[in-house]
């Protein structure tokens, strides 16, 4: 299995986030750790317009084109990495995942690689039990008048970018990390956390001294 892990300079919402500061390491430093450490994973490719001196025999840093740089299509930047590199299964995953452990990338794999012949492609999801509304102010999952108990509202998942697996057939016949025959993968609250806000960088501080 190979990994891809971008890695861009400019991101909106926090500047320069993935070389954000957390508890002494860049933010993009605690995922490599996890992919290093993992027993699947062969290579990790660094696809970024930073410049990394990175040495590890297990990395392979890839300049990204600058018609992909900035905020683009992930998958345009996952056909650039297979257009460059071989191998035949591949996980993407993202800097602000600091959380996910190695093991459950491992199992993850492992699940694929067994049920390969059932799914093309494998993402991690969150369990959702909320009570959604939509613009208009109108329940969308849940009828006011029952107030039903969040743990008897019908189970949603939401899609929580930790990792996406796939294989190369798959990507290039769907022209998408997410196949024709998906599989969903469940991870738990504290390794689906995302950094997108300051205010999870200060999540996150707080987890990474005790996690």
């Amino acid at each position: 299995m190979i990994s891809i892990l971008p890695l861009r300079k400019n991101s909106k919402r926090i500047k320069n986030k993935n070389k954000k500061i957390i508890n002494g390491k860049h933010l993009y430093e605690f995922i490599l750790n996890e992919l290093l450490k993992s027993k699947q994973i062969k290579k990790v490719i660094i696809t970024t317009d930073y410049k990394l001196n990175i040495k590890n025999s297990k990395i392979l840093l890839h300049e990204r084109p600058l018609s992909l740089r900035g905020n683009c299509n992930m998958n345009l930047v996952i056909k650039d990495v297979l257009e460059n590199y071989e191998g035949d299964q591949f996980i993407q995953v993202h800097a602000t995942n600091p959380c996910l452990k190695y093991l459950t990338i491992d199992k993850a794999i492992k699940y694929f690689r067994k049920n390969k012949k059932k799914y093309d492609s494998i993402f991690s999801v969150n369990d959702f039990k909320k009570r959604l509304w939509n613009k208009n102010l109108k329940p969308y999952n849940h009828k006011i008048k029952e107030s039903p108990t969040t743990q008897n509202l019908k189970k949603l998942y939401e899609e929580n970018s930790c990792f996406y697996i796939f294989s190369r057939k798959s990507f290039i016949k769907n022209q998408n990390r997410i196949g024709k025959k998906p599989q969903i993968f469940k991870t738990n609250k504290i390794e689906s956390i995302d950094v997108d806000y300051e205010d999870d960088l200060k999540f996150v501080r707080i987890i990474k001294k005790y996690v």
